[in-house]
């Protein structure tokens, strides 16, 4: 496996993690909701049953007496204890989306993190290219200036061995002459 890969595989591996660990987040989150959703439904049905208890009225000519009050002082009672419940929940519901946001910032920032290092390493990569480039033309470049003073020398060999070549003829033909 080349660096590249690995380095995928590590991103989505690290992406299936988060995400893995966003839905349980979610999930906490959502049975909270649950929770503040069944106090407020509770607090409703009281608050109707503290309506029902006001207009309750056992006494004579139709007056309310003590138990009357009492019992619905008792209703009120519970209406704030359910409150306090449903304050301390959301209390709690407002801290894990706080959590939440954190993680996503906290997401945020290693990937940010990581894409900067993966442009450094590419503009590494991309400066290393330019460079080779360079030398890989300037090795061509050097290879084509010494074939032509080569290719000269090899020709004027040529013509320096057409010439005395030329010269042993001439003698040949001159001593067979005089023989």
């Amino acid at each position: 496996m080349n660096t590249m890969t690995k380095y995928l595989l590590l991103f989505l591996l690290m992406g299936f993690a988060v995400t893995a660990m966003s839905q349980v987040d979610s999930t906490a989150y959502q049975l909270q909701r649950n929770k503040v959703n069944a106090l407020l439904a509770q607090r409703s049905a009281r608050f109707g049953q503290y309506q029902q208890s006001l207009n309750a009225r056992t006494g004579i000519f139709g007056m309310q007496t003590k138990k009357d009050i009492k019992n619905s002082n008792e209703i009120l009672r519970q209406i704030t204890l359910n409150d306090n419940k449903i304050f301390r929940e959301i209390k709690v519901l407002m801290e894990y989306k706080e959590m939440q946001v954190q993680q996503v910032q906290n997401a945020a920032i290693a990937y940010n993190d990581r894409i900067k290092r993966y442009m450094l390493a590419i503009k590494k990569l991309q400066d290393q290219n330019q460079k080779l480039r360079i030398q890989v033309e300037g090795a061509e470049s050097k290879q084509t200036t010494t074939y032509y003073p080569l290719a000269g020398v090899i020709l004027v060999l040529i013509i320096i061995i057409f010439i005395q070549a030329g010269k042993i003829r001439k003698l040949k033909k001159s001593k067979s002459v005089f023989n």
